[in-house]
């Protein structure tokens, strides 16, 4: 056993974290790009650091046994609840939202954390289920495990981390064994209750309801609810097939583009690089998702596999969400694109999920 555990780091997935070294690579390269000329300089120095941060703790947590970390689960889940009620008591306010919690120098976001401690609990409560059809009972816990922390976040409010949440129930109940006569219930239910939430006009703040139907038709509002949109919009286009070079994007230096080195660091990258560097950053994700899906299905057992594809519908979710609405194909919600977007709880999360996905792997011979 001690030469096992001395020989357990060949197991690791090397090809995997050569894929995500090579995102990280080109996330310090764009956000020096896009905030040299500005007052956010030095930026990338501190995405280097939050990198480096993520992987000494995704090799420290490809070392605990995952199995520990689902028997946790039901503490850490309410240690993160009474994080979350915190926040809401004496967080930190910014622009208008609690999310963080000072802890001296360092903002600390819960919200960002929880994603990991939902994919654990949910694959703990699933497994348990023993993988037959599931009931309405097991699906409104489901519901119950899920929500809870959804609500927190929402009245913080941050509906875009809100929405990174949905997967991880999504995805429990298909692997867990939903029914097409419930998944065709709960949509239905879903529909409505959302139009009930939008209607109400008590639940979603003004600006969260602009943001949600600006990207349809942004030259409604081009200076207000829209300008995003078309900015980003006009940022992608105007890169063309190569691009117009790192530094001389005219919508990313001109400060037309907002933010560009935090939600809409895939319209800078794409302008500044063109068709041919969204694509190459679109065929990394699409592999890093492959190898993830791979791993899941040589997991040694049930609750494994549901770890890793929970993770795999998180990343999935936030990529296509963000790239949707850099060009205008989805809302804005304020969804960071993994490994790219600036940001230290976003950057930690994501590594620490790898870090279970390695673990999982590293345990696939051992009975």
């Amino acid at each position: 056993m001690p030469l096992r555990r001395f020989l357990s780091f060949r197991d690791f997935d090397w090809w995997l974290l050569c894929l995500v070294l090579i995102l990280g690579v080109v996330s310090v390269l764009e956000i020096y790009s896009t905030t040299v000329h500005t007052r956010f300089a030095s930026f990338e120095s501190k995405q280097i650091f939050f990198i480096a941060a993520g992987i000494v703790c995704m090799f420290i947590l490809a070392k605990i046994d995952y199995h520990r970390l689902i028997d946790l689960s039901p503490w850490m889940y309410g240690i993160f609840i009474v994080s979350l009620v915190a926040v809401r008591l004496v967080g930190h306010k910014a622009l208008g939202a609690r999310r963080w919690i000072a802890l001296g120098p360092i903002q600390f976001q819960p919200s960002e954390w929880v994603k990991l401690v939902l994919i654990l609990a949910m694959a703990r409560y699933i497994a348990n289920i023993g993988g037959r059809n599931l009931t309405w009972k097991e699906i409104f816990k489901a519901f119950g495990l899920v929500g809870l922390p959804m609500l927190l976040v929402l009245i913080q409010p941050d509906l875009g981390t809100t929405l990174t949440y949905a997967p991880v129930l999504i995805a429990g109940l298909f692997l867990g064994g939903i029914n097409l006569r419930q998944a065709a219930t709960l949509i239905v239910c879903g529909s409505v209750l959302a139009v009930g939430v939008w209607s109400s006009g008590k639940i979603l703040k003004p600006y969260q309801k602009a943001r949600l139907t600006s990207f349809i038709n942004p030259q409604n509002d081009p200076k207000g609810a829209g300008y995003q949109v078309l900015q980003s919009e006009i940022a992608v286009g105007s890169g063309g097939i190569w691009g117009k070079g790192a530094e001389k994007g005219t919508q990313t230096q001109g400060y037309f583009l907002p933010i560009p080195y935090t939600d809409f660091i895939f319209a800078a990258f794409s302008e500044e690089h063109g068709f041919v560097g969204a694509v190459f950053v679109l065929l990394l994700y699409f592999l890093i998702l492959m190898r993830l899906i791979q791993n899941a299905q040589t997991a040694a057992d049930l609750p494994g596999s549901l770890i890793i594809m929970g993770i795999v519908a998180v990343l999935t979710f936030q990529i296509a969400v963000n790239v949707g609405m850099v060009i205008g194909f989805m809302p804005v919600t304020g969804i960071p694109l993994p490994l790219m977007s600036y940001g230290g709880s976003s950057v930690l999360f994501t590594f620490l999920a790898l870090g279970v996905a390695m673990n999982v792997r590293m345990r696939r011979f051992v009975n």
